[in-house]
């Protein structure tokens, strides 16, 4: 099933809480069954190659509406509502396996062939280990500001507000975040709250933690690691450690950000996805 979302109107995820998008590509929200459940992604259209995008804890596949319009049209970016996010539905696990099942199953269902791969925070990891465990399906990857070893803490998910009267309230009450959730912004029939559920997100924030150097050292295609220079989430050392377990085929870029770098940064973000995915 597809749905014509029209041209830039993605709900309310184009909308970053300090200004609204204007896109030029016509985007296609559409929805496939994995599992039994029913998973949603944005097509942003075009006849570039294709870039499956996902997106970290807390938005959704509209995240990336900015990104698809400076790509264009040499690449067409599709991104996936991961499970528990944005139309998606949610899902009695978040483990590893799962997450990696579904972007399988995405990157079946779009039929696009051998693709590069984005991935930041959550979905970087979910990115890494899909190249690592399909590697014949990922013909670059882009990892933004995620680590092969995760320690993430839930504290501030379970701050947040589970319900606000008004739009203005919810922001508000999210404080100095609110631009980065304001893609997930949601009117319910008791309020304003979020496309994803807290609960859940904590489940899945304590499933991403651990070790995954054995995923990451096993990827084999060409990798762009992106790492805020203000992260909390990737130190720099340990960025460097990356890089050195995968000499010759990832290299490492920073910009001077915090950890949502594609939001606080988004051209010198889409410059670099831009000259890495030509220089292949």
């Amino acid at each position: 099933m597809r749905v014509d979302v029209g041209m830039g109107s993605v709900r309310t995820g184009v909308r970053t809480g300090m200004s609204v998008w204007c896109f030029r590509v016509r985007v296609v929200r559409g929805f496939f069954t994995a599992e039994g459940r029913r998973l949603s992604f944005l097509d942003y259209g075009g006849r570039g190659a294709p870039l499956l995008a996902l997106h970290g804890h807390y938005n959704e596949a509209s995240v990336f509406a900015p990104l698809a319009e400076a790509l264009g049209p040499r690449w067409r970016v599709l991104a996936l509502d991961q499970r528990g996010h944005g139309e998606s539905d949610r899902a009695p696990a978040y483990g590893r396996d799962g997450y990696v099942a579904d972007v399988a199953a995405f990157h079946r269902h779009v039929g696009v062939g051998p693709a590069a791969v984005l991935g930041h925070s959550l979905g970087g990891v979910n990115a890494y280990q899909y190249a690592a465990r399909h590697p014949g399906q990922v013909t670059a990857l882009i990892v933004e500001d995620i680590g092969a070893v995760v320690d993430c803490d839930w504290g501030f998910t379970l701050r947040l507000p589970r319900r606000a009267p008004t739009r203005e309230a919810l922001a508000a009450a999210t404080g100095p975040a609110a631009p980065y959730l304001a893609g997930s912004f949601r009117r319910r029939r008791d309020g304003w709250g979020f496309s994803f559920d807290i609960d859940h997100t904590v489940r899945s924030q304590k499933a991403l933690n651990g070790d995954h150097w054995d995923d990451w050292a096993a990827v084999a295609c060409p990798t762009l690691l992106v790492r805020g220079a203000r992260s909390d989430e990737l130190s720099a050392g340990h960025a460097q450690q990356m890089i050195a377990r995968r000499a010759g085929c990832a290299r490492l870029a920073e910009l001077p950000t915090g950890h949502v770098v594609h939001h606080d940064a988004p051209d010198q973000f889409a410059d670099l996805v831009r000259g890495f995915l030509s220089s292949g």
